[in-house]
This record gives C-alpha cells, sequence and structure tokens, in this order.
C-alpha cells in the first residue's frame, strides 16, 4: 500500500513541477505570469470586454482582474476605454503590443490540457473529475477557491 502513496505522490509532484515549469517559460518568454496570459487570451478571444466579463470568464474576482489589467496596461500590452453612452463603463483591449506579445508566448498549459482531457471519452473525464476532487478533499483543500488554471503562485502577482 505504501507504493501506491508513493506513486500518487510522485503524480502530484510532476505535475506541481510542469506547472512551475510551463510558469518559468511563460515569463522568461513574454515576462507575464499565468494569470496576466489568461487576461491576454481572453481579450485575444472576444475582443473588446469589460473586467467583469473577464472576471465571469476566468472565474476569478473583479478586483483581481482590476490588479492583473492594471499591470497589463502599465506594460502596454491592454488598453482601458470609457464607454461612449455610459462614462461609468469601462472597456477593455490588446494593444498591438500585447497581440504580438500573444503571439510570442508558448501554448498555455491549460490549453493543451483541455484538448488532451476533451478528446478522453465521457465516462474518462467524469472518472477524472470525480479522482481529482478526491485528491482535493484528502488535501483538505476541496472548499479553497480557485481559477481554472494550472499556476500555484497568487493570482494576482
Amino acid at each position: 500500500m505504501e507504493n501506491r502513496t508513493q506513486e500518487s505522490l510522485i503524480a502530484l509532484r510532476r505535475i506541481l513541477r510542469a506547472s512551475d515549469h510551463h510558469a518559468k517559460a511563460l515569463s522568461r518568454r513574454t515576462g507575464l505570469t499565468t494569470p496576466q496570459w489568461i487576461v491576454l487570451q481572453i481579450l485575444g478571444e472576444v475582443g473588446e470586454t469589460t473586467p467583469k466579463e473577464i472576471a465571469a470568464r476566468a472565474r476569478i474576482s473583479q478586483a483581481t482582474v482590476t490588479a492583473l489589467l492594471d499591470k497589463l496596461q502599465s506594460r502596454g500590452l491592454t488598453q482601458r476605454t470609457r464607454g461612449q453612452t455610459d462614462r461609468r463603463q469601462v472597456w477593455i483591449t490588446l494593444t498591438d503590443s500585447g497581440r504580438a506579445t500573444m503571439a510570442s508566448a508558448p501554448d498555455a498549459l491549460q490549453q493543451m490540457f483541455a484538448v488532451k482531457f476533451e478528446a478522453l471519452p465521457d465516462w474518462q473525464q467524469a472518472m477524472l473529475v470525480a479522482s481529482l476532487e478526491h485528491v482535493a478533499s484528502l488535501l483538505n483543500a476541496a472548499e479553497i477557491d480557485a481559477a481554472p488554471l494550472l499556476d500555484s503562485a497568487a493570482i494576482d502577482h
């Protein structure tokens, strides 16, 4: 039984290391954190949108999105524009520099996972989700709020 415990811990460690390795590669190539990349990716998909919509799509708080957008804007990767009809509304878009940065980035780890995961049969997807949720429970992490991204660092760093 000890062997399975060790095998499980090794598998968990490999997942953590893959996440860390990818985050470092992303940072080296673009200077971005994984959460910043996710925000740029959302903007690349939808074009102009609001911080509220970004927060909903990324499943993170609007305050966190604001902090991320501040950093991205200070680097010239995004821009904010006030709404024409409602000046309280803020619209976010990618700049040319933001699009160029996205083009130079390696594939996001969660994208690679999603492609492979979604190719699995439905029963296998359900089994993996149940197993991962159980692992989170074993680690007393079932109630921790988390965004759907593979990065262990703070989201607004």
